[in-house]
Parts: C-alpha cells; structure tokens; sequence
C-alpha cells in the first residue's frame, strides 16, 4: 500500500514538474509553478527557510522520501529502470554493493567549493533539478511542440482554434549537447544498476542520504521471519540491503518501499526508529563518526547559501511590401551581456542560477537562450534576433525557483534599465541605402530614441537616430526591428548593474 501511494504522488509530482518545461503558454504554471520552488537546491539559493527545513523534516521523518517523490530526475531513473526490469529475467537484477563514500563525499566538497567559488557550470551540470530541467526543455519540449503543431495543423483545416504553432528551434548547441549527454548517462545507469547516479554522484541526494541516518521511519528487517530469499537485495534499485547481515545502508534507501512489498515473508517492515534505540547504544561510536560527517556536511550547505546570497518561430523580419528574401539577423558582439529585469545584476544571477532553462523554456518573446561562455555556461542570457523584451511581459520572474531573477510588477519592469542602445553608423540604412528610415524611433516603448537630421543646418535632410541612455531600458526592440542586416544598425549592450530609471 505504502509503495502505491508512493508511486502515486511521484508520478504526480513528475507529470507536474514535466509540463512546466514543456508549457509554451505560461498557464501552467499559474497551478504548478510550486514543484519548481520545493526542489531542494532551487529552495537552497533562493534561501526559501520554509521548504528547506521542511524538506530536511520530511528526511527526518521518512528518509530519503525526496529523492523517490519530489525530485523528477530521481523518478526518471526510477521509470528507466522499470522498463529495464520488464525484460525477461531481469526482474531481480540487483544486489547489495558498498557504499563509495568517499566518492560520494568529494562530489559534494567540490560542489560546495564550486557554489561558493562561482563556477556555475560545474553546479548545473549534476544538481539534478537542473540537469532534468535541461533533458526536458531540450529533448521533450521539442517533442511535445512539433505534437503541437501537427494538432494546430489540423485544426486550422477544421476552422479550429483550439491549437495554435509554435516554432520549434534550438536555442543553445551547447545545452543541447550537454542535455543529450547527461540523458544518456544517467540513462545507461538507471537502465544497469538503477539508482547509481543517485547514490555516487548527486550532491543533494549525498546531503539528504547524511540526514536520513537519522528518520524516525525506516524499513527493518525482522531476523526471525527472514529466510535469507535475498529477493529484498535482488529488487533493492538503490543496492542498499545487505541481506546477510540483515543490514540496510538508510543513507543510500530512496524509501521507495519496494522491499516492503517484495517480501513474500513480511520480513521488512517499516519501523520506527525510536523502538530500536537500545539495540544502537552498543554500536555508538560508528553513528558518532557519521554525525559529525552530517553535521559538516549540512552546515557547509547552509553557509553556502549564506554566503552565495551575501555576494550576491524563426522569427523573419518583413518590410513594407516586396517579396524579397530577407537575410537572417547575426548576434551583434556585446561587451556585456544582457541579463533579465529582476536578475538585479550579472553577479546576482550567476550565484543563484541553476541554469534548469525553465526561463527560456517559458520565454514567450524568444529572447532567453543559454549561455555559451564557460564562467555563466547554460545560463540565461537576452539576444533580440527573433523578438524583444516586451515591458508587460514578466514571465521570466515568475516562475524562476531560485529566485536568481526575482518576481517583479509590469510598472517595475518598465523602468528598469538592463542595458542601453548603441547605434552603429556604418550600418544604418539611411546612411548605406539613402533612405527614410525610422523604425527604431517609431518602435521605443520608452521614447529613447530621437530621430535628428544629418545636417543640423538643414531641417529637411534625412534623419538619423540619437539614444537617451538615461530613458533607454535597454528591451531591444530597436534592435529588433532594425531593416539592416546581417547586423542591426542599432544594438543593446547589457548593464553589469541594472538600474532604475
């Protein structure tokens, strides 16, 4: 029973989690936006007490309960394995291996290290809400979009509008690549041995595994029902149970209670840890030793945080008439990077970004992508080639977990500055092609750009565009809306520091 209530919320908690990436309409997450904000590193950076204590009661209780339930990277390898075990005499494929301990222990030293030293890419890479984050925006989003749009292709035959497309494009290579490495790892380990990446590379699940030594509700096995079957060893996913001497390591059990039901004997049974507080007197020194191993582990996690937030569709242009085919816009180079309005500062959201890609995966402008420079590697960065940052549009506030760009109002983000226009005169096409231009001007949603003649002496002249860069928030949408190509004649380059106009 306990295993079916168990399999019940996962597979809630995963379809919840799931369709915040694939979600290209924002209406999601209005209902399920909370399963992003109760992952336990998201909860961690943005340090949001509340979840972060609740989680660590939730260990304290029932173990490791998180990483079978909560956590949809853990449920991911627990559906692979599944379909593993469906082979014929794979059913009862596992069985009882040591701990690697030490590995385990210095995979969460370095990523401790690398929290607090700044190297981002090295965190995104194994924290696992962010490692799903990326598989499912990159490899089932895409998926779920072209299912999409075979709907809307049909609906629209049938006079419908209840699907309408949405272009499918790859946003970053790199992430792409990245996302279908870490699939195929974690896949190929899931699919062998079940939960290995769980119990020998996830920092969060090393953590909580350290907690869990201590949950009040554990599965015990009973030694005078047991037979020694080791059925409970052979379908333990996590290779925790120790059937010969009757030992399970509660460090690395998921709490998935499959031992529960797979004892034919009712020989595990889930107990309360209080019951048998006599029998571990005698065998004190070796919990000593780990609890100072789990006092450590979790202050430095906390301090971490402490520490990071003290430091805290193809989209074508088209001109007016002509069937032209229009060149494709280039990525201007940028000294600065752009960064989105709530993100505070670059500082800000390279400390408590996950890079899980939920942002760009929601962005409805198509401005976000991933970062390719290796120091903020997978995290968002705005580039206008296929639209703007409209002023009314907050959605990437919204539904950040780790509070790396935080919730902001329609009026808050209208004034703040994330950058300023630059307007590049060789390539503006009033002067290259002699023609009235304006498109940049005309399009200002805050009225930065002014459009002065030439030649001051003559009022008549055509007429080029000058930037406010006290008015200028730096949306893009100049940039955007540019004719010149390959290259705008006018671009953002990004503030460091945003500011308030």
């Amino acid at each position: 029973m306990l295993r079916k209530i168990r399999i019940t919320l996962a597979a809630l908690f995963f379809i919840a989690v799931t369709f915040l990436f694939l979600d290209f309409t924002g209406a999601v997450h209005t209902w399920l936006g909370w399963t992003a904000q109760v992952q336990f590193l998201p909860a961690v950076l943005a340090l949001n007490v509340g979840v972060v204590i609740a989680l660590v009661l939730l260990t304290l209780i029932f173990g490791r309960i998180y990483c079978s339930v909560v956590c949809p990277l853990g449920v991911m390898q627990d559906i692979i394995s599944w379909i593993s075990g469906r082979r014929r005499g794979k059913k009862a494929r596992f069985g009882y291996t040591p701990a690697k301990s030490l590995l385990r222990y210095i995979v969460l030293a370095l990523f401790i290290v690398a929290i607090i030293a700044g190297f981002t890419a090295i965190v995104s890479i194994i924290a696992p809400y962010s490692a799903y984050g990326r598989i499912a925006s990159n490899l089932f989003a895409p998926i779920y979009q072209w299912g999409n749009n075979v709907l809307a292709y049909f609906a629209e035959r049938a006079n419908s509008y209840a699907f309408y497309r949405t272009e499918v494009w790859i946003k970053s290579v790199v992430t792409l690549g990245v996302a279908i490495g870490t699939f195929v790892i974690i896949a190929v380990l899931a699919w062998r041995g079940g939960r290995t990446y769980c119990n020998t590379i996830c920092p969060v699940g090393t953590i909580l595994g350290v907690i869990s030594r201590w949950s009040l509700l554990r599965p015990v096995i009973d030694t005078s029902l047991c037979t020694g079957c080791s059925l409970c060893a052979r379908k333990c996913k996590s290779s925790c149970i120790d059937h010969k001497s009757h030992t399970i390591d509660y460090s690395r059990c998921v709490a998935c209670m499959d031992c529960l039901d797979n004892c034919s004997q009712g020989a595990i049974k889930l107990q309360s840890r209080l019951k048998k507080m006599e029998a571990e007197k005698s065998s004190e020194s070796k919990p000593t030793d780990e609890s100072r191993r789990g006092f450590i582990a979790t202050t430095a996690i906390v301090g971490t945080s402490l520490i990071v937030d003290a430091q805290r569709r193809k989209h074508k242009m088209k001109v007016d008439g002509g069937l032209a085919i229009i060149q494709d816009k280039k990525i201007p180079h940028r000294d600065t990077p752009i960064v989105p309005a709530g993100a505070l500062s670059a500082r800000h959201l390279s400390q408590h970004c996950t890079a899980c890609q939920l942002c760009v995966s929601m962005c409805p402008n198509q401005v976000l992508r991933p970062s390719s420079d290796l120091a903020t590697l997978m995290q968002p960065e705005m580039s206008y080639e296929r639209g703007y940052c409209r002023p009314e549009c907050t959605r990437c506030a919204d539904v950040c977990p780790s509070d790396a760009i935080r919730p902001i109002t329609i009026e808050e983000k209208s004034s703040i500055q994330i950058g300023h226009a630059v307007w590049v005169k060789e390539n503006c096409v009033v002067l290259t092609d002699n023609v009235e231009c304006g498109n940049c001007a005309r399009h200002c949603p805050s009225g930065a750009i002014l459009m002065v003649p030439i030649d001051a002496n003559d009022e008549t002249s055509r007429k080029i565009p000058v930037v406010n860069t006290e008015r200028c928030i730096g949306c893009g949408a100049c940039e955007n809306l540019c004719p010149a190509r390959p290259f705008s004649a006018i671009y953002v380059e990004g503030n460091n520091v945003h500011h308030t106009i």
